[in-house]
């Protein structure tokens, strides 16, 4: 089976605003946090294509010697029209399946994605890991790609499972505590580092924030 993953990357400036931390600090977080991100999942062997959607040179760079699938999003218009991009091009190479994850979750494991993986059982499925504080979607798999579309931004887990239960019933939640672990303000930054659960990431972001 052809599976992608797709992650769409905000242009590093205009990323983690609800942090308290200097704009080269949260660059430099993005930074951090992407590489550890693509080099999971390029770790996982699971993936067929890695495709990578950012209008930021300095991301498109930073994933590029993962041999990632490279799509320039000129417009930026959000994360939805990211994950149609990326969605467009799978379904043109001939993907059966496609998860999206977020830059921001550095703290996944390789084995958390293969676990992730199992749940799948069916040639028509939704599985959708939460956030920590279940406001989000930190990892979204669909078969086909193109079995529905994303609502990321708005309350975007529980619109995920509603829409995927009313096309397939092979549609769950899973949770998955690393993945549901991301940076998107201060005290998820806190909580991350307190947890230390990959002790070089821990000290590379605690050094510049």
């Amino acid at each position: 089976m052809k599976i992608a993953a797709i992650i769409p990357v905000k242009t590093f400036s205009k990323a983690k605003t609800r942090l308290n931390l200097s704009s080269n600090q949260k660059e430099d977080l993005c930074r951090i946090m992407l590489q550890e991100v693509v080099e999971t999942i390029s770790k996982s062997k699971i993936f067929e294509k890695i495709v990578v959607v950012s209008k930021d040179e300095t991301a498109l760079k930073l994933t590029k010697r993962f041999g990632v699938q490279e799509i320039f999003d000129n417009d930026e218009s959000g994360v939805n029209h990211a994950v149609s991009l990326a969605d467009n091009y799978l379904e043109n190479n001939g993907c059966a399946a496609s998860i999206v994850f977020p830059q921001d979750i550095p703290f996944m494991q390789s084995e958390d994605i293969e676990n992730l993986i199992r749940f799948q059982k069916s040639p028509k499925s939704v599985l959708v890991v939460p956030s920590r504080r279940f406001d989000g979607t930190n990892a979204l798999l669909r078969m086909p790609v193109n079995l529905m579309e994303t609502h990321y931004d708005e309350d975007s887990y529980k619109i995920h499972l509603e829409v995927g239960k009313s096309l397939t019933s092979n549609t769950s939640l899973v949770l998955l505590r690393r993945i549901m672990l991301d940076i998107d303000n201060q005290e998820d930054l806190e909580f991350l580092l307190s947890q230390n659960e990959k002790p070089t990431i821990s000290s590379k972001i605690g050094k510049i924030s």
